[in-house]
């Protein structure tokens, strides 16, 4: 895989808590130089973001929602992804609100990321959902991923970034048997060299989310 191809699957990311409009707007023109799949960018930065793409461009913007711990009230996670879509953000990363996944609550997990996928439908964007990983069990992610197919969700994540380890390849490849093939996987968090996203995507990933992009497609001969 060469270095231009690898740079479609990257959401080139900017999620740092002192980010600042400068570093967005610069993320925005290095995602239009490189070719990049899309930015992912703070909510407060959607709009900002659209701007500095501008019109016509084929760079997404993603944002997140109930970043980064996803126990926040579904009815605010909804207000959240109806305003980052209005501020011109197309792909919507949701936290999985793991505290009621840990605790059973199946159900109430599977309708809210229902209601989000729904919205995001009518609206013409997709939706991520993060599962973070990093905190459940491989059978916890099998679980995770049917909850997510039940409801009808575009991409699983597999991390925020802010957890104690990012993507691996052994959870893309549970992730990838556990899903339907038209769910797609995003892996985050950790991807720092070519041959770590080389070996993601080999193992099943469609896109990932990465803050050291440049850097990864331009190691291509250390891979």
């Amino acid at each position: 895989m060469a270095g231009e191809e690898l740079a479609s699957y990257i959401d080139h990311t900017l999620l740092r808590p002192d980010a600042t409009a400068d570093m967005v707007e610069q993320l925005c023109d290095e995602a239009r130089n490189y070719s990049f799949a899309a930015v992912c960018v703070p909510p407060c930065y959607v709009q900002l973001s659209k701007d500095r793409l501008g019109p016509g461009t084929l760079v997404k913007i993603a944002t997140v929602v109930g970043f980064p711990l996803g126990y926040q009230h579904a009815k605010v996670k909804f207000l959240e992804t109806h305003q980052a879509i209005a501020d011109g953000a197309n792909e919507i990363d949701v936290v999985m609100n793991v505290s009621a996944f840990k605790s059973g609550k199946y159900e109430e997990v599977e309708n809210e990321l229902s209601d989000l996928a729904k919205f995001c439908h009518l609206k013409e964007a997709e939706l991520k959902v993060i599962i973070e990983t990093a905190l459940l069990t491989p059978e916890e992610i099998v679980k995770a991923c049917e909850l997510c197919a039940a409801a009808g969700v575009d991409f699983v994540k597999t991390s925020t970034g802010f957890a104690a380890r990012g993507a691996s390849v052994e959870d893309i490849l549970v992730m990838r048997k556990s899903l339907p093939g038209h769910i797609k996987i995003k892996a985050a968090g950790g991807i720092k060299t070519f041959a770590d996203a080389e070996a993601l995507i080999k193992a099943g990933a469609d896109r990932l989310g990465c803050s050291a992009s440049i850097q990864i497609i331009s190691n291509e001969q250390n891979a």
